[in-house]
């Protein structure tokens, strides 16, 4: 297992979208480069920083990989290196699941036994070594927000982007929302949720390195880094998480960016009406899917894979009987 468990990226990537590589970074490259007639699946739990990293030093692996990415809150801390790729490699094969991951943890519609605070009392308890120790992580609530990715190549063709599958089903888009604001915004502002707003700002001119944080952004109860773009200009990006009502302040050691403060509206259905500073995307770049009827709880698509939850989840049961020890 050693061999062929990598450290990725710690830090998030900069204004510029990739940084140093990493042993992942390069297991990403290495693994894309093995000769087989398979594409190689990448299936993202976290940020995009590896992926972009092993783009930007090997741009051929494009299109030998196929991504499976869970965004949402993801994209928040990997916006940057969401951006570099979405501009920079927008024919990548790639399925962005904002939303559609909820059906697998949202449970309002789940039968009783394979509820998330029921689960473990049914199904793990007393099944070996791993099911003693599972109570001690999360209370034992199954966190499975990256899971579907894995999902999805578990059960159903992952050729039929819009078919039947455990870990969703998904349509193609065009473009992925951009909005560029050259001033602080007020509530008269909206942006489509998990779309990607920059915020420009003018200043003095200084000898920062692009790597450099010269200030943060507190919104949503996070903190975000903000950095110098060169000649007097200053950057940074956000996405939001879900449909919301924002406010934010800035704090920074230099006095003409420090204690400023603006408010945005982020809503539904992702990608929303076209921008002109939206990406323009390929033919092969997927999200969720936008009809109502498969929204769930305002999450988008969600019920693409609520609607196999309880499969899953039996699924996973018998594999925790395996464990059980025999008297």
């Amino acid at each position: 297992m050693r061999s062929v468990c990598k450290q990725g990226a710690i830090p998030i990537a900069s204004f510029k979208g990739y940084d140093k590589p990493t042993e992942g970074s390069k297991w990403i490259i290495e693994c894309a480069k093995k000769k087989d007639r398979r594409p190689l699946w990448v299936l993202v739990w976290g940020g995009l920083e590896d992926l972009a990293q092993a783009l930007h030093d090997a741009p051929q692996i494009q299109n030998n990989i196929r991504v499976y990415w869970i965004g949402g809150p993801n994209k928040k801390w990997s916006v940057n290196a969401y951006a570099y790729i979405a501009q920079h490699f927008p024919h990548l094969w790639m399925i962005e699941a904002n939303a559609a991951y909820r059906g697998l943890i949202i449970d309002a519609e789940a039968a009783e036994n394979f509820r998330s605070h029921t689960f473990f009392e049914n199904n793990i308890k007393g099944n070996g070594e791993m099911g003693k120790a599972f109570i001690n992580y999360y209370g034992g609530r199954p966190k499975m927000g990256d899971t579907p990715s894995l999902a999805y190549l578990m059960h159903g063709n992952p050729e039929q982007l819009e078919g039947e599958c455990w870990g969703g089903s998904f349509t193609p888009i065009n473009r992925s929302s951009r909005h560029i604001f050259y001033r602080h915004t007020t509530l008269a502002d909206t942006v489509p949720a998990y779309g990607v707003v920059e915020w420009h700002f003018k200043g003095m001119e200084r000898n920062l390195a692009d790597t450099i944080v010269c200030f943060t952004m507190k919104i949503a109860g996070q903190e975000f880094p903000g950095y110098y773009l060169g000649s007097g200009k200053y950057g940074i990006r956000y996405t939001s998480k879900a449909p919301e009502t924002l406010s934010y302040v800035i704090t920074s050691k230099y006095p003409e960016l420090n204690d400023k403060t603006g408010q945005l509206v982020s809503n539904v259905p992702w990608p929303g009406k076209p921008a002109k500073q939206d990406y323009i995307l390929g033919r092969n770049w997927y999200s969720d899917r936008k009809e109502p009827e498969l929204f769930l709880n305002k999450q988008q698509g969600a019920k693409t894979i609520a609607r196999y939850r309880e499969a899953f989840l039996a699924d996973w049961a018998i594999r925790w009987e395996w464990l059980r020890t025999k008297d």
